[in-house]
């Protein structure tokens, strides 16, 4: 082939792998305008400015509490701008001046002759997009939207208002901020996802649109020309009930600067369902200061203690390898091996005490009982742990829940002391709400629920996804094992650690536990001893609705579980309790034995008992008239009766309550001490004694 010819072909051949390169170029910039690819700019006909196909980003759901509370909800500004080219040049020169003065009004942190310097410059080099102001809330675009030369609108006077920008808040500020969490992007580009919005991002997110984009000497700018709408995330309802949460928030913060404590935690589940209804955690920022920072109930393993005991006698009886009713010794120390531990009243022992007695006081003695039954087949023991569910993640939605840290026979720090130690909440490690499900389990007849944070996704008003109650072992022992236990737990409330907790409204089952921590010399060799108080179960505790716990560690006051956590415990358990009337039966329903019980009352002044009672709409017979009265039951009928109160004579005060008592006694010249809390049971002058003014008496109430 001669050298022309062999030139022919090579130009035939670049003129058409130019065309085909050409081809493709024009294939990958039409598909990429197809698919919407952010910041995909293109030059569109001669004399006209480049546009773009840019991302619009949707409104992200809200997040509500399982009223439909927004707890977490998405607020839109407004970034202002203008564009002083379009004003005409009379209206321009005439009110420039007034509408500058109107954003100094607005926005005195600049003046007004700056505003209007900048607005003439801007006008003067053809500026089209002008930045006013960023992060303007709807009521104040609407006042900017009145301002001169503004209120001719966006063709005739320049504003910019409809570039919004949408940022997320959380009304109640530091309430449940860590368990509502956030979803971020590292700038590695890796995902953090934190709490509830973290796990549920993708429903909450939406689906971006896509819209055009010009290009102005000052940057890009939106043309408004919309290619594929924006679909608004949908909304998450939680199980939270805020009206509790903050019952729970407010009492674990108080007890918290009351102890000077380091950190803390709450929780509080529905019973049946595993839902829960609140949950706080709190750390100390400085002295009476405390916010959400971590969250120590999911994600904090830590020496439970005590309430770890219920795990031990649990596994004990379903081996049948002691009975409830054994007499154990306590003596008070309780060696193993060349190491001991001294009994929780602080080492003075109990004595001959059964099993069931030593749970009650926590006594240290189980640790012994349990090495004894378990020594030979320390695997046993473990094996009832795994059957509990006590060695495993709960598996919850929110992430940073550690798998729980049991010691077990062959693992390289297993010695002689882990078996007696695991039995009273040592060499094993457990989150809260991890501890919490146990007890729930033990509330629930047996039944292990997975704790549950939310309910249901909502889109529009219409439920997407539900999320039921799931369970994760129906039976955990054997139902004969659980009255036991739910008999020991309600023991503790009444002869055991917790008596001093005891509600008046409802009976509570639960088990204090305090544990010393672990510090960097070990726990002998501690200069200052720290420890952790807990205090964890149920109530009503004859027909559970909610189950609770509470954790807070290193508290400066006092340490012992009953009265550092045990209190806010009963403080949350009788306000809730007490404003649930919707798990009640109605008070008026015949049906109800309650509602035809007499309620007994105090002895106290007539006008305010009647007052009382015809407000109730409780049933009484008034059988004397007289300032002061006594109450007494018959026939189904309260019997309001005379309380004789003698001139000169020291008055009866039995049965009243402190505020009567003082008035009463006071205004006959007596000086009154008051003991204890209640009415008044004993008093120290007698009644119908001559009575001396100045006279101290005592009256003792309960």
């Amino acid at each position: 082939m001669s050298k022309d010819r062999k030139h022919l072909y090579y130009r035939a051949y670049l003129i058409y792998f130019g065309f085909v390169f050409l081809m493709v170029a024009v294939l990958y910039s039409t598909i990429n305008l197809q698919l919407n690819g952010p910041g995909v700019a293109f030059e569109t006909k001669e004399g006209e400015l480049p546009t773009r196909v840019a991302d619009r980003i949707p409104r992200m759901g809200q997040i509500l509490d399982h009223n439909e509370v927004p707890l977490v909800t998405s607020i839109t500004f407004y970034d202002i701008y203008m564009d002083p080219t379009v004003v005409e040049n009379d209206i321009f020169d005439e009110k420039v001046g007034a509408l500058s003065q109107g954003l100094h009004r607005l926005y005195p942190d600049k003046p007004a002759y700056e505003y209007e310097s900048q607005i003439r410059k801007a006008r003067a080099n053809g500026v089209r997009y002008l930045l006013i102001r960023r992060k303007v809330t709807n009521e104040a675009r609407k006042k900017l939207r009145n301002l001169p030369i503004f209120d001719l609108g966006q063709m005739k006077g320049g504003i910019i208002d409809n570039v919004e920008v949408i940022m997320r808040k959380k009304p109640f500020g530091n309430l449940l901020n860590r368990t509502l969490g956030y979803y971020k992007i590292n700038d590695d580009s890796d995902t953090l996802r934190v709490g509830i919005e973290g796990a549920y991002y993708d429903y909450l997110k939406g689906e971006e649109g896509k819209e055009i984009e010009q290009r102005i000497s000052s940057g890009w700018k939106r043309t408004g020309k919309i290619i594929k709408d924006a679909v608004e995330g949908a909304d998450v309802v939680t199980t939270i009930d805020k009206e509790i949460q903050e019952v729970a928030h407010s009492e674990l913060e108080k007890q918290m600067i009351f102890m000077d404590a380091q950190h803390g935690s709450v929780i509080l589940m529905e019973v049946q369902t595993g839902y829960v209804r609140a949950i706080a955690n709190l750390t100390k920022i400085s002295k009476g200061k405390y916010a959400e920072n971590f969250n120590y109930a999911i994600g904090h393993l830590e020496v439970p203690g005590s309430t770890f005991k219920l795990a031990s006698i649990m596994a004990g009886l379903e081996d049948e390898r002691f009975k409830i009713t054994d007499k154990l010794n306590a003596t008070g120390y309780y060696k193993v091996g060349k190491d001991g531990m001294p009994d929780s009243n602080h080492g003075r022992g109990y004595g001959l005490i059964t099993v069931q007695q030593a749970f009650e006081k926590s006594s240290n003695v189980i640790l012994q009982l349990i090495n004894r039954s378990y020594r030979s087949d320390p695997e046993k023991f473990i094996e009832r742990l795994e059957q509990f569910g006590l060695t495993e993640k709960l598996g919850i939605d929110l992430e940073g829940e550690p798998r729980p840290k049991v010691t077990k026979p062959g693992d390289a720090n297993w010695s002689a002391l882990s078996l007696p130690w695991q039995s009273v909440g040592y060499e094993v490690m457990q989150t809260p709400l991890q501890t919490l499900a146990f007890y729930n389990a033990v509330a629930n007849k047996g039944k292990l629920v997975r704790p549950l944070f939310v309910e249901k996704i909502k889109r529009h008003g219409q439920v997407i996804k539900t999320f039921n109650p799931v369970v994760l072992n129906p039976e955990i022992c054997s139902s004969h094992t659980l009255q036991i236990l739910q008999r020991c737990l309600e023991g503790v409330m009444i002869r055991g650690t917790g008596k001093q907790l005891k509600s008046s409204l409802f009976t509570i089952a639960g088990k204090t536990g305090t544990a010393q921590l672990l510090g960097e010399s070990g726990y002998r060799d501690q200069k200052i001893k720290s420890y952790q108080a807990s205090f964890v179960g149920y109530f009503p505790a004859k027909k559970p609705i909610y189950s609770c716990i509470v954790v807070i560690a290193k508290p400066v006051r006092a340490y012992y579980g009953a009265a550092v956590s045990g209190t806010v415990f009963a403080e949350i358990a009788n306000k809730i309790y007490a404003s649930s009337l919707q798990y009640h039966r109605a008070i008026n329903d015949p049906r109800n034995p309650m509602a035809t019980d007499v309620p007994s009352f105090k002895s106290g002044n007539s006008k305010d008992l009647t007052y009382l009672l015809k407000q109730l709409n409780v049933r009484y017979q008034l059988n004397a008239s007289s300032e002061w009265v006594q109450s007494d039951t018959t026939d189904q009928r309260l019997q309001i009766q005379r309380k004789a109160i003698l001139d000169k004579k020291v008055p009866n005060v039995s049965g009243m309550s402190a505020k009567d008592a003082v008035y009463l006694l006071e205004s006959r010249g007596l000086i009154v001490r008051l003991n204890g809390k209640g009415k008044v049971v004993n008093q120290s002058l007698s009644p119908g004694s001559a009575l001396v003014k100045g006279q101290l008496i005592h009256i003792k109430l309960n």
